[in-house]
């Protein structure tokens, strides 16, 4: 799979007002030297997107969902009455408890989980999977892409849980069983204040996106009447500042 090659169709798919996917991965060097983040990371993913590199660790993240989510430390024993009994998340902590135990986070292998903008990258290789930043118009186009050649009832799925999980966890467990399945979040109450009003978060793990990488042109992606509205709007959208313009059809 080539860089330049994936970004050039990715570009003339949705349009150059789209900005480009986060790729994240595990390393045992940092790729940029991030202070240490107080409360949810997600604070700093979302300046990913403009190219900001960030790499998180143990000593980095202040959360402890979010250390135990990316994988650097076992649950903290607070964490079910937490999210049951003062986030009001889940009915009672023992449902919490469960779906840990069904989710079966794995344990980080390295010290260091980086993101990092594709353009900025030297190669896909190694990752564990891509972050795409999307409204709903571009969030329409991506799962159009990831339907176009699957037809499991979880080609494109949204689960319970909190940012880091739906983003890291969830890619991260199907990567390892190279799974189909590709993510839609950035559903977490906690984090979205820290999350423009108008943005998603669409994730195709590595193991999916093998796949993916050769079947976007052959999508309604390319050479189609409909689609092509849609793109004209997100980047005349993007131009204006605008989110909410109709379509004539």
């Amino acid at each position: 799979m080539e860089l330049n090659t994936f970004i050039n169709n990715y570009r003339e798919a949705f349009g150059d007002a789209v900005e480009l996917p986060v790729a994240f991965w595990y390393s045992d060097t940092p790729i940029a030297d991030t202070e240490k983040l107080n409360g949810c990371f997600f604070k700093e993913i979302k300046n990913t997107g403009e190219g900001k590199p960030l790499s998180l660790s143990l000593d980095v993240i202040g959360c402890g969902g979010g250390k135990f989510y990316t994988g650097f430390t076992e649950m903290p024993e607070r964490i079910p009455n937490f999210v049951s009994l003062k986030e009001k998340y889940k009915q009672t902590p023992e449902m919490i408890i469960d779906f840990i135990e069904k989710l079966e986070v794995p344990r980080a292998e390295k010290p260091y989980l980086n993101f990092y903008r594709i353009d900025k990258i030297d190669s896909f290789e190694n990752i564990e999977g891509l972050l795409f930043f999307a409204t709903p118009d571009v969030l329409s186009g991506l799962t159009a892409w990831a339907f176009f050649d699957n037809n499991s009832e979880d080609a494109v799925t949204s689960l319970f849980g909190s940012g880091c999980s739906a983003v890291v966890t969830q890619a991260v467990v199907e990567n390892r069983k190279n799974g189909r399945k590709t993510f839609v979040g950035f559903f977490d109450i906690s984090m979205r204040p820290y999350i423009e009003a108008n943005i998603l978060s669409f994730v195709i793990p590595l193991s999916r996106f093998k796949e993916m990488y050769h079947t976007i042109r052959n999508t309604c992606l390319f050479d189609t009447h409909a689609w092509q509205k849609i793109r004209n709007r997100i980047n005349e959208n993007h131009e204006s500042g605008t989110a909410h313009k109709k379509i004539d059809i």
